[in-house]
């Protein structure tokens, strides 16, 4: 196990077990993706590819490819917190909630100015790659490495300066994604899915969240 240098600043982590606070606590939310129109505030603080820097260290990388460079992937997670040096609290890795269908082996890219976009998305259990995904034998330490890797030359990187968090996408939010072939307002296609094919819808939901 790696050794990690101890942490200096828990106000999110207070915060999150429901301990009174002297303050709340603040951090930048590196999105990455473009999926809204308008740019998202967290606590006060602008989100989004605004920083300079972040432009400079993704250079002609595309955005799957940031998240599965370990070496871009902890810059760009380290750039709020080195810019506001000790007025944000928490840093948030820098990845994205589609690389766990990229695991299970579906094709996502991400499209200037549209966002995620599955080029071959769920059409019906019968159509193949169901059935792929249902038998494929995903193993995670090893198809998401990269993420933690990144993790944890974050966390070194960190010096204990303020704690790192992750996330995931529920298993419902992935499953709407892997069969509308994107962003959607009205997820006519998901709805019919799960309506046509509850069993099915069942089983997949569970792999998925086996696997988050």
């Amino acid at each position: 196990m790696p050794e990690f240098d101890a942490l200096r600043n828990d106000l999110l982590l207070r915060a999150a077990w429901g301990e009174r606070v002297e303050r709340p606590p603040i951090w930048v939310m590196r999105q990455g993706t473009l999926r809204s129109e308008s740019p998202e505030l967290v606590n006060g603080v602008l989100a989004g590819r605004y920083l300079p820097e972040y432009h400079e260290a993704k250079g002609e990388n595309d955005f799957f490819a940031c998240c599965r460079s370990p070496e871009i992937a902890s810059t760009l997670t380290l750039q709020p917190i080195d810019r506001y040096d000790g007025l944000i609290d928490a840093a948030i890795i820098f990845s994205d909630i589609l690389v766990i269908p990229q695991a299970m082996g579906m094709t996502v890219e991400m499209l200037d100015k549209k966002g995620p976009h599955f080029p071959d998305p769920l059409r019906s259990p019968t159509d193949g790659q169901y059935e792929q995904l249902m038998n494929r034998n995903v193993d995670v330490a090893q198809e998401l490495d990269y993420v933690y890797q990144a993790i944890t030359m974050t966390r070194h990187k960190l010096k204990g300066r303020v704690p790192l968090y992750g996330f995931c996408g529920a298993p419902w939010t992935l499953l709407c994604y892997m069969v509308e072939g994107g962003g959607s307002k009205l997820f006519v296609q998901v709805k019919t899915w799960i309506y046509r094919y509850p069993d099915q819808s069942k089983k997949l939901l569970q792999k998925i969240a086996e696997l988050c």
